[in-house]
């Protein structure tokens, strides 16, 4: 998917919403495992996509919960990204894997998912530098979303960390992976606990997509996000995992997820520039 076809869909939809699939096998519904006790994952995110659809533009598997489960996990994942292929095939899918190694490794890393899989997106890990990074760019239709700024408590380790010229580590990753790829095909992981400080990212990242988790259980405020983030095109991509996905552990908790995600949804298409 091109960036015009995702930003097409957005203000179609009037939601910016990124549904993350982090479907752990110890949360799922007691009523899911015992219909399905050989692949109770595939029912399940089948389910909470049909609820959750018309309000998202994207979902978010999460690569830990599916090769957690062996083999298994992993045909689990391949069934749910050939089911949003066949039946909502408007939906952009980025395969949150965090991968980033040698060249040569990173290659195999974007046949799997690109080419096997069939995914628009992977998160990427900038640590090892350029040739890690550029393997998984070129391919037609495919975005790299590189980890820039994160929300969890450690990010502060090393991403906040300032050179000689007092430029933070964060806003070295994007200004060098800028040179690598434009924002036709390079996103940013962004948290959405960082708030104010999406005014640092935009001033070296003005033109690119924002893959932006944090909203929900971990606390990020979306009108924040707004704020200090969104451009005229949107540019934001805001995840929701576990305040959709697991808003009910009982019968209904696709009926749940659907009626967080028209929430988030609602919020969203207040917030969205009108085209």
């Amino acid at each position: 998917m091109n960036r015009k076809q995702l930003v097409d869909n957005i203000f179609a939809k009037r939601s910016f919403l990124c549904v993350g699939l982090d479907t752990d096998i110890k949360k799922i519904p007691a009523s899911i495992i015992e219909a399905y006790p050989d692949d109770p994952i595939t029912p399940f995110n089948k389910a909470i996509i049909d609820a959750t659809a018309p309000y998202c533009v994207a979902y978010k598997p999460n690569m830990a919960f599916y090769e957690s489960l062996g083999a298994k996990g992993w045909t689990a994942l391949e069934n749910t990204v050939a089911y949003l292929r066949e039946n909502y095939p408007d939906q952009f899918i980025i395969a949150d894997a965090k991968r980033g190694d040698i060249g040569n490794t990173s290659q195999l890393y974007a046949r799997s998912f690109f080419e096997h899989l069939g995914v628009d997106a992977i998160t990427v890990a900038p640590y090892m530098g350029e040739d890690s990074v550029t393997p998984f760019l070129g391919y037609e239709g495919k975005w790299v979303v590189l980890l820039a700024l994160t929300s969890n408590k450690g990010s502060h380790d090393f991403q906040l960390i300032e050179d000689r010229d007092g430029r933070r580590l964060f806003e070295n990753v994007i200004l060098t992976s800028a040179k690598w790829a434009g924002p036709e095909e390079m996103m940013y992981v962004v948290g959405a606990t960082q708030g104010s400080m999406f005014t640092d990212i935009r001033r070296v990242a003005p033109d690119s997509f924002l893959l932006v988790p944090g909203v929900g259980a971990q606390g990020g405020s979306l009108e924040e996000v707004c704020r200090y983030g969104m451009t005229d095109d949107c540019g934001l991509l805001v995840n929701s995992s576990r305040g959709i996905i697991y808003a009910s552990k009982e019968a209904d908790f696709a009926e749940a997820a659907g009626r967080e995600a028209q929430k988030l949804a609602a919020q969203m298409d207040a917030l969205l520039p009108r085209r």
